[in-house]
């Protein structure tokens, strides 16, 4: 009897650590009810190193998440819809950029909001928007010395020789 018990018990055990397993999975696979926010739109150029599910953020706070990507076929940008919480209410030149947590940190989307009285309705679309930024496409044009100049510079004529008296 005694074992039996044990036995249950450690089912039990099982069942609870899978189905926590499987709550957070699903939270991070962007499952979770959203229900105190509002969609944003934006396109990017570039959108490397983001996926549903990464963070908003406005000053450092998370604001919100990325709910989709998805290429324009007719443009070549990356459309994305960003849920925002209901509470921020950012002005319609705002600015939304992907930047990065460090040197070896993850991407993030970051928003810059600006100075404009009236407020970007949901589903709106912030039109100011910079993609993400390749460190290693920057580090090779700081050590190829690229600097964009695809002509060289004319190299100086010597100086004439002066001869002395």
């Amino acid at each position: 009897m005694a074992e039996q018990r044990l036995e249950i018990l450690a089912g039990a055990g099982v069942l609870a650590i899978a189905l926590a397993f499987a709550f957070f999975a699903g939270q991070g696979l962007g499952m979770n009810a959203q229900t105190g926010t509002y969609p944003l739109r934006a396109s990017f150029r570039s959108v490397q190193g983001v996926a549903v599910g990464a963070d908003v953020k406005l000053a450092g706070v998370k604001v919100g998440t990325i709910t989709s990507l998805v290429l324009n076929p007719a443009s070549f940008m990356a459309d994305t819809t960003i849920s925002v919480d209901k509470s921020i209410q950012l002005p319609s030149d705002s600015a939304i950029i992907i930047s990065q947590d460090g040197l070896l940190g993850g991407n993030f989307v970051e928003i810059l909001p600006g100075g404009m009285p009236d407020a970007l309705a949901p589903g709106g679309e912030i039109e100011d928007t910079q993609g993400a930024v390749s460190l290693i496409n920057l580090l090779l044009k700081f050590v190829g010395g690229s600097s964009g100049n695809s002509t060289p510079a004319p190299e100086a004529e010597p100086a004439p020789a002066t001869t002395s008296p």
